[in-house]
């Protein structure tokens, strides 16, 4: 029986697919992007702005930039839903890549002075995109079975040291403009069809490993990884998100049940928040395996 005492929490970062949010009953804060002079908030559900819309957008203006959430947000999501008496638990986007974590951070404080009875837990999940939403999902997976806030915060802190992410970008550009690599590196990289392979790391932070030459290339990279590292991958569910580049991430999600017995794959959009950086053709794949 899921225990419905408390409440799971994470942000857009997460780009969970909407069908998964509703099933299990997540509160998704969405952050907000800014393209084409207009802001947008980055609802899974995509009411306010389409992914392909915004890719199509990123490919003309070539910039979006983004907007991390603050305390007072966070208290407007959290504070209704202590007063329902539930407890809260927040699941966030990697503190090494935005300020998101340490805002939530002031403001469970904050309502812990205030709601003395209730429970506000955050995790810095050190991820992000599909390997933040791989953990809210399977913490959600255990809060289903029943696991009280504790344990499902227990679990997600034992997890995230496994939670793999790996993948690589068709424009180095992006990287580029949010300074994750040097202009002599993307304008040379574009020129010779050179593919990033990077991760993220244990702090959560962004790290370029290799380089491959063409989308078969990084493919293959990719589906390298995975057949390494997978911890029983029979058991898993992967995770897939990709910028705009549907057929690549069916592709790869063919190659990986080629060569592995995996329980499941989801594929989703990479969101506008994480695409305004990383831009459209990125492919991405999530797993637990037996380190980052």
């Amino acid at each position: 029986m899921p225990n419905n005492s408390y409440v799971i929490m994470t942000d857009s970062c997460s780009d969970l697919p909407s069908r998964l949010v509703d099933e299990l009953e997540l509160h998704v804060i969405p952050l907000s992007h800014t393209i084409g002079g207009k802001e947008y908030l980055n609802y899974p559900d995509e009411r306010d702005l389409s992914f392909p819309d915004f890719y199509a957008m990123l490919r003309k203006e070539r910039k979006s930039t983004t907007s991390a959430i603050n305390t007072a947000t966070f208290i407007s999501y959290m504070e209704p839903l202590l007063q329902s008496g539930k407890d809260v638990y927040y699941l966030a986007f990697s503190s090494a890549l935005s300020a998101t974590c340490s805002a939530s951070e002031i403001a469970a404080a904050e309502l812990r002075e205030k709601y003395p009875d209730r429970k506000i837990y955050v995790t810095d999940t050190l991820c992000a995109s599909l390997g933040q939403g791989l953990l809210v999902y399977l913490t959600a997976m255990e809060k289903e079975k029943g696991a009280s806030i504790d344990e499902a915060r227990d679990f997600a802190e034992k997890t995230k040291p496994h939670l793999c992410h790996w993948f690589t970008v068709d424009d180095l550009h992006h990287l580029h403009s949010g300074g994750r690599i040097s202009k002599t590196t993307a304008v040379v990289g574009s020129m010779l069809n050179i593919k990033p392979l990077l991760h993220v790391t244990d702090e959560g932070k962004l790290e370029s490993v290799s380089k491959v030459r063409g989308v078969g290339g990084a493919l293959k990279a990719l589906l390298d990884k995975v057949v390494t590292d997978a911890i029983r991958p029979e058991e898993q569910t992967i995770f897939i998100s990709h910028g705009d580049c549907q057929d690549r991430a069916n592709e790869l999600a063919n190659m990986i049940k080629a060569a592995l017995p995996v329980k499941d794959i989801i594929i989703n959009y990479i969101g506008p928040v994480i695409g305004s950086h990383s831009g459209p053709g990125t492919l991405a794949v999530f797993y637990l395996g037996t380190k980052r």
